[in-house]
């Protein structure tokens, strides 16, 4: 098993189509279906720093939930960043899919398969 991990809900096509792809490239990883194994907030800000992202950017703001949060009128800042992980750990299902953390620590969100191809050439090192 590599280091890979890579965050899908299994009623996604597009994280389907990453574990297809990675299956194919003959690449270790470990599965974490983030709905029932839901990430804490420290988990989210782990991954959020090897994204590069702030929370907004990882947050499907078309969820139902997401509108009946009012997420769209949350401000995007510094000050807010903490609620809006909150809101990511309370509510898994507005966490954008699949995301995939490579071995070099490294991380993305892999909705393409160009995507997932760079997260394979991140995390496929053989040692």
């Amino acid at each position: 098993m590599g280091a890979m991990e890579i965050w899908i809900n299994p009623a996604c096509s597009k994280c389907r189509s990453a574990i297809s792809l990675l299956d194919a490239e003959g690449v270790g990883y470990t599965v974490r279906r983030y709905l029932e194994d839901v990430p804490s907030e420290d988990e989210i800000r782990a991954v959020l720093g090897r994204l590069g992202l702030e929370p907004w950017d990882i947050t499907r703001t078309q969820e139902p939930v997401a509108k009946e949060l009012g997420l769209k009128d949350w401000a995007r800042d510094e000050d807010s960043r903490d609620r809006w992980i909150r809101a990511l750990s309370e509510h898994p299902k507005l966490i954008q899919r699949p995301i995939i953390t490579a071995d070099d620590g490294t991380a993305l969100v892999a909705r393409t398969e160009e995507a997932v191809r760079e997260a394979i050439g991140h995390g496929a090192t053989s040692g």
